[in-house]
Protein backbone atom coordinates (compact mmCIF):
# COMPACT_ATOMS: atom_id res chain seq x y z
CA UNK A 1 0.00 0.00 0.00
CA UNK A 2 1.13 3.38 -0.86
CA UNK A 3 0.37 6.43 1.57
CA UNK A 4 0.01 9.59 1.39
CA UNK A 5 3.54 11.98 2.15
CA UNK A 6 3.37 14.18 5.12
CA UNK A 7 3.85 17.53 4.73
CA UNK A 8 7.84 18.54 5.42
CA UNK A 9 6.20 20.53 9.05
CA UNK A 10 4.46 16.81 9.91
CA UNK A 11 7.50 14.67 9.20
CA UNK A 12 9.49 17.33 11.44
CA UNK A 13 7.01 16.94 14.17
CA UNK A 14 7.57 12.87 13.73
CA UNK A 15 11.18 12.57 13.66
CA UNK A 16 11.26 14.91 16.79
CA UNK A 17 8.79 12.28 18.33
CA UNK A 18 11.24 9.46 16.96
CA UNK A 19 14.03 10.93 18.83
CA UNK A 20 12.23 10.73 22.00
CA UNK A 21 11.27 7.35 21.26
CA UNK A 22 15.01 6.53 20.82
CA UNK A 23 16.07 8.36 23.87
CA UNK A 24 13.38 6.28 26.21
CA UNK A 25 14.69 2.98 24.76
CA UNK A 26 18.19 4.04 25.66
CA UNK A 27 16.99 4.77 28.94
CA UNK A 28 15.59 1.50 29.59
CA UNK A 29 18.24 -0.35 28.45
CA UNK A 30 17.72 -0.61 24.95
CA UNK A 31 14.49 -2.32 24.51
CA UNK A 32 10.86 -1.04 25.62
CA UNK A 33 7.68 -3.04 25.45
CA UNK A 34 4.99 -2.30 22.78
CA UNK A 35 2.57 -0.99 25.44
CA UNK A 36 5.38 1.75 26.97
CA UNK A 37 6.38 2.38 22.79
CA UNK A 38 2.15 2.88 22.22
CA UNK A 39 1.79 5.29 24.76
CA UNK A 40 4.76 7.35 24.20
CA UNK A 41 3.74 7.51 20.39
CA UNK A 42 -0.06 8.64 21.41
CA UNK A 43 0.46 10.45 24.65
CA UNK A 44 3.62 12.06 24.90
CA UNK A 45 3.51 15.42 25.61
CA UNK A 46 3.23 17.49 22.61
CA UNK A 47 4.54 15.27 20.41
CA UNK A 48 2.12 12.11 20.83
CA UNK A 49 -0.99 11.35 18.33
CA UNK A 50 -3.31 12.72 20.58
CA UNK A 51 -1.36 14.92 22.76
CA UNK A 52 -0.21 17.10 19.65
CA UNK A 53 -2.26 19.08 17.31
CA UNK A 54 -3.42 17.21 13.91
CA UNK A 55 -6.57 16.51 13.20
CA UNK A 56 -7.70 13.26 13.88
CA UNK A 57 -11.82 12.99 13.55
CA UNK A 58 -13.80 13.69 10.21
CA UNK A 59 -13.40 13.67 6.62
CA UNK A 60 -9.92 15.97 7.26
CA UNK A 61 -8.04 13.52 9.57
CA UNK A 62 -6.77 9.89 9.70
CA UNK A 63 -10.28 7.94 10.57
CA UNK A 64 -14.31 8.92 10.78
CA UNK A 65 -16.32 7.42 14.47
CA UNK A 66 -19.58 6.79 14.95
CA UNK A 67 -20.50 10.55 16.19
CA UNK A 68 -18.97 11.99 13.30
CA UNK A 69 -21.33 9.97 10.85
CA UNK A 70 -24.85 11.58 11.95
CA UNK A 71 -26.60 13.06 15.03
CA UNK A 72 -28.69 9.60 15.19
CA UNK A 73 -26.08 7.97 16.46
CA UNK A 74 -25.79 10.15 19.83
CA UNK A 75 -30.22 10.32 20.07
CA UNK A 76 -30.06 6.24 20.38
CA UNK A 77 -27.65 6.75 22.73
CA UNK A 78 -29.48 9.31 24.49
CA UNK A 79 -32.42 6.96 25.39
CA UNK A 80 -30.24 4.12 26.83
CA UNK A 81 -28.68 7.77 29.33
CA UNK A 82 -31.55 8.94 30.16
CA UNK A 83 -32.84 5.35 31.48
CA UNK A 84 -29.37 4.97 33.38
CA UNK A 85 -29.70 7.80 34.71
CA UNK A 86 -33.10 7.79 36.48
CA UNK A 87 -32.04 4.48 38.15
CA UNK A 88 -29.19 5.99 39.59
CA UNK A 89 -27.94 10.29 38.95
CA UNK A 90 -28.47 12.73 36.72
CA UNK A 91 -24.47 13.02 35.57
CA UNK A 92 -22.67 11.66 32.78
CA UNK A 93 -18.96 10.92 32.51
CA UNK A 94 -17.49 10.31 29.14
CA UNK A 95 -13.51 8.88 28.55
CA UNK A 96 -11.93 10.36 25.79
CA UNK A 97 -14.74 12.44 23.90
CA UNK A 98 -13.02 13.04 20.70
CA UNK A 99 -13.93 16.07 18.69
CA UNK A 100 -16.99 16.71 20.89
CA UNK A 101 -19.63 15.72 18.55
CA UNK A 102 -20.97 13.02 20.86
CA UNK A 103 -21.10 15.09 24.43
CA UNK A 104 -22.45 18.20 21.72
CA UNK A 105 -25.29 15.56 19.96
CA UNK A 106 -26.03 13.96 23.17
CA UNK A 107 -26.78 16.90 25.39
CA UNK A 108 -28.87 18.16 22.75
CA UNK A 109 -30.69 14.59 22.14
CA UNK A 110 -31.17 14.68 25.92
CA UNK A 111 -32.55 17.97 26.30
CA UNK A 112 -35.68 17.28 23.83
CA UNK A 113 -36.60 13.93 25.98
CA UNK A 114 -36.30 16.42 29.25
CA UNK A 115 -33.52 14.32 31.18
CA UNK A 116 -30.29 16.28 30.77
CA UNK A 117 -27.89 15.53 33.86
CA UNK A 118 -27.02 18.19 36.08
CA UNK A 119 -23.54 17.64 34.82
CA UNK A 120 -21.39 16.05 32.13
CA UNK A 121 -17.98 15.55 33.02
CA UNK A 122 -15.55 14.84 30.28
CA UNK A 123 -12.18 13.07 31.35
CA UNK A 124 -9.53 14.14 28.43
CA UNK A 125 -5.85 14.08 28.74
CA UNK A 126 -5.34 15.70 25.68
CA UNK A 127 -5.11 19.95 25.57
CA UNK A 128 -5.71 20.05 22.30
CA UNK A 129 -8.36 17.61 22.14
CA UNK A 130 -10.24 19.13 25.17
CA UNK A 131 -9.77 22.73 23.25
CA UNK A 132 -11.30 21.37 20.37
CA UNK A 133 -14.28 20.09 22.51
CA UNK A 134 -14.70 23.33 23.85
CA UNK A 135 -15.03 24.80 20.53
CA UNK A 136 -17.46 21.71 19.15
CA UNK A 137 -19.49 22.58 22.43
CA UNK A 138 -19.41 26.19 22.49
CA UNK A 139 -20.75 26.41 18.90
CA UNK A 140 -23.33 23.38 18.82
CA UNK A 141 -24.91 23.15 22.48
CA UNK A 142 -24.09 26.88 23.57
CA UNK A 143 -27.39 26.62 25.99
CA UNK A 144 -25.68 23.65 27.66
CA UNK A 145 -22.06 24.41 27.99
CA UNK A 146 -22.24 25.78 31.35
CA UNK A 147 -23.09 21.99 32.54
CA UNK A 148 -19.74 20.70 31.14
CA UNK A 149 -16.81 20.26 33.42
CA UNK A 150 -13.18 18.92 32.01
CA UNK A 151 -11.60 16.15 34.67
CA UNK A 152 -7.92 15.29 34.04
CA UNK A 153 -8.23 12.35 36.58
CA UNK A 154 -11.15 10.21 37.77
CA UNK A 155 -13.27 11.16 40.50
CA UNK A 156 -12.82 9.47 43.66
CA UNK A 157 -16.73 8.40 43.96
CA UNK A 158 -19.42 8.58 41.26
CA UNK A 159 -23.00 7.47 40.47
CA UNK A 160 -24.59 8.08 36.98
CA UNK A 161 -23.43 6.86 33.42
CA UNK A 162 -19.62 6.40 32.28
CA UNK A 163 -19.69 6.60 28.91
CA UNK A 164 -16.93 5.48 26.53
CA UNK A 165 -16.65 5.01 22.77
CA UNK A 166 -13.65 4.56 20.95
CA UNK A 167 -11.99 4.73 24.12
CA UNK A 168 -10.35 1.13 24.99
CA UNK A 169 -8.95 0.41 21.47
CA UNK A 170 -6.55 3.29 21.69
CA UNK A 171 -5.00 2.04 24.93
CA UNK A 172 -1.72 0.92 25.10
CA UNK A 173 -1.23 -3.29 24.75
CA UNK A 174 1.85 -6.16 24.99
CA UNK A 175 2.50 -7.54 21.97
CA UNK A 176 2.92 -11.61 22.70
CA UNK A 177 3.52 -14.44 20.94
CA UNK A 178 3.28 -18.13 21.92
CA UNK A 179 5.87 -20.36 20.92
CA UNK A 180 6.38 -24.00 22.05
CA UNK A 181 7.34 -24.29 25.74
CA UNK A 182 7.74 -20.61 25.44
CA UNK A 183 5.57 -17.37 25.61
CA UNK A 184 7.63 -14.35 24.52
CA UNK A 185 6.84 -10.30 24.64
CA UNK A 186 7.33 -8.46 21.60
CA UNK A 187 8.88 -5.27 22.10
CA UNK A 188 10.65 -2.36 20.60
CA UNK A 189 14.25 -1.54 19.95
CA UNK A 190 16.40 0.31 17.66
CA UNK A 191 18.70 -1.10 14.83
CA UNK A 192 20.52 1.03 12.80
CA UNK A 193 18.77 4.45 13.27
CA UNK A 194 14.85 2.22 13.23
CA UNK A 195 12.82 1.13 15.07
CA UNK A 196 12.23 -2.96 15.20
CA UNK A 197 10.74 -5.90 17.14
CA UNK A 198 12.36 -7.95 19.19
CA UNK A 199 11.40 -10.53 21.33
CA UNK A 200 12.18 -11.46 25.13
CA UNK A 201 10.70 -13.81 27.79
CA UNK A 202 7.87 -12.35 28.77
CA UNK A 203 7.11 -11.77 32.87
CA UNK A 204 5.11 -11.03 35.41
CA UNK A 205 1.29 -10.06 35.13
CA UNK A 206 1.90 -10.13 31.36
CA UNK A 207 2.98 -13.81 31.59
CA UNK A 208 0.47 -15.10 33.89
CA UNK A 209 -2.30 -13.57 31.56
CA UNK A 210 -0.51 -14.96 28.46
CA UNK A 211 -0.75 -18.49 30.71
CA UNK A 212 -4.42 -17.92 31.06
CA UNK A 213 -5.11 -17.57 27.43
CA UNK A 214 -3.07 -20.88 26.50
CA UNK A 215 -5.57 -22.67 29.02
CA UNK A 216 -8.91 -20.94 28.07
CA UNK A 217 -7.80 -20.87 24.26
CA UNK A 218 -4.60 -22.85 23.09
CA UNK A 219 -3.15 -20.85 20.52
CA UNK A 220 -0.70 -22.82 18.78
CA UNK A 221 2.90 -22.40 18.56
CA UNK A 222 3.97 -18.87 16.73
CA UNK A 223 0.80 -17.38 17.03
CA UNK A 224 0.62 -13.38 17.82
CA UNK A 225 -1.37 -11.45 19.53
CA UNK A 226 -2.27 -8.62 21.54
CA UNK A 227 -3.26 -8.26 25.65
CA UNK A 228 -4.15 -5.59 27.46
CA UNK A 229 -3.43 -4.54 31.00
CA UNK A 230 -4.68 -0.81 30.74
CA UNK A 231 -8.21 -1.85 29.60
CA UNK A 232 -8.74 -4.10 31.93
CA UNK A 233 -7.19 -2.16 35.08
CA UNK A 234 -9.36 1.13 33.93
CA UNK A 235 -12.69 -0.85 34.05
CA UNK A 236 -11.64 -1.97 37.63
CA UNK A 237 -10.52 1.19 38.67
CA UNK A 238 -13.73 2.73 37.49
CA UNK A 239 -15.72 -0.11 39.41
CA UNK A 240 -13.99 0.83 42.64
CA UNK A 241 -15.31 4.35 42.47
CA UNK A 242 -19.42 3.50 40.89
CA UNK A 243 -20.99 3.85 43.92
CA UNK A 244 -24.50 3.56 41.31
CA UNK A 245 -24.55 3.43 37.99
CA UNK A 246 -23.34 2.13 34.85
CA UNK A 247 -20.50 1.68 32.50
CA UNK A 248 -21.50 1.73 28.70
CA UNK A 249 -18.82 0.95 26.79
CA UNK A 250 -18.73 0.98 22.77
CA UNK A 251 -15.93 -0.35 21.09
CA UNK A 252 -14.29 -2.82 18.46
CA UNK A 253 -13.29 -6.30 19.31
CA UNK A 254 -14.55 -9.43 20.30
CA UNK A 255 -15.01 -12.26 23.50
CA UNK A 256 -12.17 -13.76 24.50
CA UNK A 257 -12.50 -17.12 22.41
CA UNK A 258 -13.20 -15.37 19.41
CA UNK A 259 -10.45 -12.72 19.62
CA UNK A 260 -7.97 -15.36 20.44
CA UNK A 261 -9.48 -17.91 17.55
CA UNK A 262 -6.26 -19.72 15.63
CA UNK A 263 -7.60 -17.75 12.47
CA UNK A 264 -6.06 -14.74 13.95
CA UNK A 265 -2.74 -15.09 13.93
CA UNK A 266 -1.18 -11.99 13.50
CA UNK A 267 -3.11 -9.92 15.90
CA UNK A 268 -5.35 -7.24 15.53
CA UNK A 269 -2.93 -4.64 15.72
CA UNK A 270 -4.16 -1.61 13.38
CA UNK A 271 -2.90 2.06 12.22
CA UNK A 272 -4.84 4.63 11.01
CA UNK A 273 -3.25 7.46 8.36
CA UNK A 274 -5.37 9.96 6.75
CA UNK A 275 -8.21 7.14 5.92
CA UNK A 276 -5.48 4.56 5.35
CA UNK A 277 -5.55 1.09 7.49
CA UNK A 278 -1.78 -0.40 7.57
CA UNK A 279 -0.55 -2.73 9.95
CA UNK A 280 3.09 -0.89 10.82
CA UNK A 281 2.96 0.86 13.97
CA UNK A 282 6.41 2.23 13.12
CA UNK A 283 5.59 4.55 10.52
CA UNK A 284 5.67 7.81 11.59
CA UNK A 285 5.64 8.44 14.84
CA UNK A 286 3.02 10.48 16.30
CA UNK A 287 0.79 11.17 12.84
CA UNK A 288 -0.93 7.99 12.82
CA UNK A 289 -3.43 6.09 15.45
CA UNK A 290 -2.65 2.98 16.67
CA UNK A 291 -5.10 0.65 17.85
CA UNK A 292 -5.73 -2.81 19.20
CA UNK A 293 -9.47 -4.49 19.78
CA UNK A 294 -10.79 -5.11 22.83
CA UNK A 295 -10.90 -8.51 24.71
CA UNK A 296 -14.90 -7.96 26.30
CA UNK A 297 -14.11 -11.04 28.40
CA UNK A 298 -11.14 -9.48 29.96
CA UNK A 299 -13.03 -6.52 30.77
CA UNK A 300 -15.96 -8.18 32.88
CA UNK A 301 -13.20 -10.50 34.39
CA UNK A 302 -11.65 -7.59 36.00
CA UNK A 303 -14.36 -5.26 36.92
CA UNK A 304 -16.46 -8.05 38.56
CA UNK A 305 -14.08 -8.01 41.84
CA UNK A 306 -14.94 -4.46 42.15
CA UNK A 307 -18.72 -5.02 42.41
CA UNK A 308 -19.56 -4.89 38.50
CA UNK A 309 -22.27 -6.96 37.20
CA UNK A 310 -22.49 -7.97 33.56
CA UNK A 311 -25.57 -5.71 32.24
CA UNK A 312 -25.78 -6.13 28.69
CA UNK A 313 -23.12 -7.18 25.81
CA UNK A 314 -24.29 -7.06 22.02
CA UNK A 315 -23.67 -5.87 18.51
CA UNK A 316 -23.36 -2.20 18.05
CA UNK A 317 -26.67 -2.50 15.82
CA UNK A 318 -28.59 -5.00 17.56
CA UNK A 319 -28.13 -1.70 20.48
CA UNK A 320 -28.73 0.69 18.55
CA UNK A 321 -32.05 -0.89 16.81
CA UNK A 322 -33.11 -1.45 20.40
CA UNK A 323 -32.56 1.86 21.75
CA UNK A 324 -34.52 3.16 18.60
CA UNK A 325 -32.56 4.51 15.55
CA UNK A 326 -34.39 3.57 13.14
CA UNK A 327 -37.17 5.18 14.58
CA UNK A 328 -35.62 8.57 14.77
CA UNK A 329 -34.78 7.99 11.27
CA UNK A 330 -38.00 8.00 10.56
CA UNK A 331 -38.88 10.95 11.21
CA UNK A 332 -36.92 12.63 8.62
CA UNK A 333 -38.86 13.70 5.08
CA UNK A 334 -38.41 10.36 3.24
CA UNK A 335 -36.24 11.05 -0.14
CA UNK A 336 -35.08 13.99 1.56
CA UNK A 337 -31.27 15.38 0.93
CA UNK A 338 -31.69 15.05 5.61
CA UNK A 339 -32.88 11.32 4.90
CA UNK A 340 -30.66 10.28 2.09
CA UNK A 341 -27.84 11.30 4.32
CA UNK A 342 -28.78 10.23 7.57
CA UNK A 343 -30.08 7.10 6.18
CA UNK A 344 -26.48 6.15 4.67
CA UNK A 345 -24.96 6.99 7.95
CA UNK A 346 -27.19 4.39 9.78
CA UNK A 347 -26.46 1.87 7.31
CA UNK A 348 -22.83 2.22 8.22
CA UNK A 349 -23.66 2.01 11.34
CA UNK A 350 -25.81 -1.06 11.79
CA UNK A 351 -24.82 -3.29 8.80
CA UNK A 352 -22.60 -6.13 9.69
CA UNK A 353 -19.81 -5.95 6.66
CA UNK A 354 -19.61 -2.17 7.87
CA UNK A 355 -19.73 -1.14 12.12
CA UNK A 356 -22.76 -2.87 12.79
CA UNK A 357 -20.91 -6.38 14.19
CA UNK A 358 -17.50 -5.97 14.58
CA UNK A 359 -18.42 -3.06 16.93
CA UNK A 360 -19.77 -4.02 20.64
CA UNK A 361 -21.48 -2.53 23.54
CA UNK A 362 -20.92 -3.83 26.67
CA UNK A 363 -22.96 -2.33 29.96
CA UNK A 364 -21.27 -3.03 33.81
CA UNK A 365 -22.94 -1.57 36.50
CA UNK A 366 -23.98 -1.34 40.11
CA UNK A 367 -27.38 -1.43 41.76
CA UNK A 368 -29.40 -0.76 38.52
CA UNK A 369 -32.99 -2.12 39.04
CA UNK A 370 -34.16 -2.89 35.81
CA UNK A 371 -32.69 -4.16 32.86
CA UNK A 372 -31.55 -1.89 30.04
CA UNK A 373 -33.16 -1.11 27.33
CA UNK A 374 -30.57 -1.65 24.52
CA UNK A 375 -29.95 -5.20 25.63
CA UNK A 376 -34.02 -6.15 25.73
CA UNK A 377 -33.21 -8.48 22.22
CA UNK A 378 -29.89 -9.64 20.88
CA UNK A 379 -27.99 -9.71 24.47
CA UNK A 380 -24.85 -12.01 23.99
CA UNK A 381 -23.62 -11.79 27.96
CA UNK A 382 -23.42 -15.69 27.54
CA UNK A 383 -20.61 -15.41 24.74
CA UNK A 384 -18.21 -13.68 27.33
Amino acid sequence: MTLPLPTPAALAHSQQLLAEIFRRIAVAGGWLSFADFMAIALYAPGLGYYAAGARKFGAAGDFVTAPELTPLFAQAIARQAAQIMSMSAPRILEAGAGSGRLAADLLRALETQNALPERYDILELSPDLRERQRQTLRQDAPRLFERVRWLETLPEHFSGLVLGNEVLDAMPVHCVQWQEGRIDERGVTRVDGRLQWQARPAGGRLLTEAEGIVHECAPPPGYMSEISLAGPAWAAGLGERLERGCLLLLDYGFPRREFYHPDRGSGTLMCHYRHHAHPDPFYLPGLQDITAHVDFTALIAAAYPTGLELLGYANQAQFLLNCGVLDDLATLEPGSLPYLKAASAVQKLIAPQEMGELFKVIAMGKNMDMPLIGFLRGDKSHTL
